[in-house]
């Protein structure tokens, strides 16, 4: 069907719809569905939209249900369009009521007003008429005013080039050359002009005054007595003066570099400055300690650096360099400073004077990174302190551990055994606890580069401990000589070599190496875990160190019963290489080495009775062994009654060979137990050491019939002050059973003494010892 043309709108509808059009905007954010028919067609607020377009289009393209459903959304978007239309006209009525109220009131402020404004223009016009009569009046004496301002200006200026040479002068007296150049420079433009017809003297007299002045200034520039600061407002001033000083550039820095060596923080003095750096947070401003005439002399080279940056802009490069290398220095010195023992607070107290020289150099020459290169020197001087600090606290406990002059009397009549390992066990306890407290200082320190350490240093902590304890574990076993060191003065402390060391020191580091397996390293590990937790690594294990000291413990511990042994076994190896046994004359009595070696296990029992613990002391008898109640009792009896039955030395080895027959088909006694940590079990071992020792000297001899009595005397004499002493009794009189059977074996005329003999001889011996302990017992 034909489409119409609509017919033009009248005047009122269209600016009706531009107000709604302009009033219901559409919403921009909907979009058009891909099943619009045309973007022209469906928008109805459009300006070109066709109504008979659209509802052709509509017919043809909806269903009746469609047109339903937009029917009703028409309906209803008209009388929300009607609902909101009479608003409008709501508002802009109430509008219009409150313009026309505001008219009517300006309506009666203005009225009158027309009056009061002829009235101010009158007067208005009266003022201006006024003024133009005062400024006619004055204008002459205006005009001479200003000439006589002009003129006395100019006189004043005259006056001060008249007076320049005796400013000049006076300022040479007082030596305050910036006020003279300034004088200078100021007239300058004058002298230059009329310097040569109006003012000549005083051109002349300024400039030999001038002269006399850079001659000061070179002067000071180059004193060594001058300060930095000094000197450099010398070269600024020199500069202002058109002097050429290019010339001096080189010979300038020389002297900023030489002032370097003055400014370094020397190590010797390093504490005294940390005092009174940190004293004079409390003291007045003007406090004239070393910590301030330090920074003076920091501040003055800085802005000194400063000057020479302005004055020489090509000499950036030289100046970097020279406040790289005091930083650099002052961290090397710290590092020699620390090498002695020093403690956190003083560590803390010149790292501070040394970061705040780089802050005052940093904001001069922030080109020249001083923070990055201060921030990795930091960070080696603090690893540093930290192993420097647990260096020392192994000192500490070296030092402590032998700084007791040990002799044996002192062990047997004394404790100090035990008073050594007191000592040192508090030296590893309150070095420990004191070291805490120096790292915690260092992790509370808010400078903003340790604050940025944290992390390491509780690393470094970590790791140091851990060096620590295992530098510790291999020091103990080199001062008890158990392992050799690779550097040779870590063997000799105080004058004593690991040769020289007490055999009851060995058994105080054994110990004490079960005391810091035992308490330290835990109480360590809680310290850790509750303060120093964190970090870039977890470097401290405690269940590997106490492994390591549980080991070392044993080591030493062996190693202490290793070395009483070979003690003794000195005693009886020259026992048996002594004498011609096979010349022996009968025993007369009991030898004396016995009394030696009943002497050294005594001395051995009263050192482990200082350090170790009793242990549950159950004396093993034979019968408590397996078999060796028949079979070495048998064995003894057998032999002895066979040998007293024959005298015939063939016979006699007949038998010994059924002995060995026998002692193939007998349990074996068990003889060597692991040793514990206590008084009984090393007791016993030392003693089935030594009487495995006397075993291999009798094997190594030939007897004859008396050397084999004499050693059958000795062997029975040792049964019962070793059968008190030691725990196994059944091991012990096992191995002296195997002393005589060696001494058989060796004997050339296997006659045993009568056990009457026997007796009467074991009896003597016990009285004379007797007597001799009385004696001592008197004379002490």
């Amino acid at each position: 069907m034909a489409t119409t043309e609509a017919a033009p709108m009248d005047e009122k509808a269209k600016r009706m719809r531009d107000l709604l059009s302009s009033f219901y905007t559409p919403d921009p954010s909907i979009s058009t569905t891909t099943s619009s028919i045309s973007t022209s067609f469906d928008n109805i607020n459009g300006p070109s939209f066709d109504a008979d377009q659209y509802m052709d289009l509509m017919i043809k393209k909806s269903n009746l249900d469609v047109l339903l459903q937009r029917h009703v959304q028409m309906a209803a978007e008209i009388k929300n369009l009607d609902t909101d239309l009479q608003m409008l006209v709501y508002e802009n009525y109430n509008k219009f009521i409150s313009a026309t109220d505001t008219i009517k009131r300006m309506k009666s402020n203005i009225f009158g007003m027309e009056g009061n404004m002829d009235q101010l223009l009158h007067k208005i016009m009266s003022v201006q008429s006024r003024s133009d009569g005062v400024n006619t009046s004055l204008f002459e004496k205006r005009e001479h005013i200003e000439k006589l301002h002009r003129t006395r200006n100019l006189l004043r200026k005259v006056q001060f080039i008249y007076d320049l040479p005796a400013r000049l002068q006076k300022c040479i007296k007082s030596e305050a050359y910036g006020d003279a150049v300034r004088f200078y420079t100021g007239a300058m433009p004058i002298l230059k002009v009329y310097g040569d017809s109006s003012f000549k003297d005083c051109r002349r007299a300024s400039e030999e005054a001038i002269e006399i002045i850079i001659k000061n200034l070179q002067t000071k520039l180059f004193s060594d007595s001058e300060s930095i600061q000094a000197r450099a407002e010398a070269a600024v001033l020199l500069k202002q003066l058109d002097v050429p000083i290019d010339s001096l550039k080189d010979k300038l820095l020389e002297k900023l570099e030489q002032s370097l060596d003055g400014l370094q923080i020397n190590p010797e003095e390093a504490s005294k400055l940390a005092e009174h750096n940190d004293s004079s947070k409390d003291e007045e401003s003007n406090n004239e300690g070393p910590a301030k005439i330090h920074e003076d002399a920091v501040r003055g080279f800085s802005e000194a650096m400063r000057a020479y940056r302005e004055i020489f802009p090509d000499s950036e490069e030289r100046l970097f360099k020279l406040a790289r290398a005091l930083t650099t220095t002052h961290f090397e010195n710290m590092e020699l400073y620390i090498r002695k023992r020093v403690s956190a607070a003083d560590f803390l107290g010149i790292f501070r004077i040394i970061w705040e020289d780089v802050v005052l150099m940093d904001e001069v020459l922030p080109e020249a990174a001083l923070s990055d290169l201060s921030a990795e020197a930091a960070q080696v001087t603090l690893k540093q302190f930290v192993a420097r600090t647990f260096s020392h606290l192994q000192q500490d406990i070296s030092d402590t551990i032998l700084k007791f002059d040990i002799n044996q009397k002192e062990v047997v009549d004394g404790e100090v055994l035990k008073v050594v390992l007191e000592a040192s066990g508090k030296a590893v306890l309150q070095g420990t606890a004191d070291i805490f407290q120096d790292f915690r200082q260092l992790l509370d320190e808010n400078t903003g580069i340790f604050v940025k350490m944290n992390d390491l240093l509780i690393g470094w902590i970590q790791k140091g401990f851990q060096d620590f304890f295992r530098s510790l574990e291999s020091h103990f076993l080199v001062l008890s000589g158990k392992t050799s060191s690779s550097n040779e003065t870590e063997g000799v402390t105080e004058g004593k070599s690991s040769e020289k060391i007490h055999a009851g020191l060995i058994l105080v580091l054994a110990q004490l190496s079960v005391v810091i397996e035992q308490k330290v390293i835990p109480r360590i590990a809680e310290e850790i875990t509750a303060s120093f937790s964190g970090g870039n690594s977890q470097a401290f294990i405690p269940g590997e160190l106490c492994r390591v000291f549980h080991a070392a413990s044993e080591k030493l511990l062996q190693h202490y019963i290793d070395t009483r042994t070979q003690k003794i076994s000195n005693v009886l190896r020259k026992r048996f290489k002594t004498p011609n046994w096979v010349k022996h004359k009968e025993p007369r009595e009991v030898h004396m080495y016995v009394d030696m070696l009943l002497q050294q296990l005594e001395e051995v029992g009263k050192e482990v009775k200082q350090i170790l613990p009793q242990g549950t002391f159950r004396k093993h008898k034979r019968s408590d062994s397996n078999g060796s109640n028949t079979t070495t009792s048998s064995r003894s009896t057998t032999l002895h009654s066979d040998k007293m039955a024959r005298s015939n030395s063939q016979r006699a080895r007949s038998q010994l060979f059924e002995t060995h027959l026998a002692k193939l088909f007998k349990q074996k006694v068990e003889i060597f137990t692991k040793v514990e940590f206590t008084q009984e079990s090393v007791v016993t071992t030392t003693v089935k050491l030594c009487l495995k020792s006397l075993q291999e000297y009798v094997r190594l001899q030939t007897f004859n019939r008396s050397g084999f009595q004499q050693i059958q005397l000795d062997i029975q004499f040792l049964k019962a002050p070793l059968k008190e002493t030691v725990e196994d009794e059944a091991a012990i009189d096992f191995l002296l059973d195997e002393v005589i059977v060696a001494a058989s074996e060796r004997c050339l005329d296997v006659t045993p003494l009568e056990p009457p003999i026997l007796d009467k001889l074991i009896q003597a011996k016990l009285a004379k010892s007797k007597d001799h302990n009385n004696h001592n017992t008197a004379s002490s």
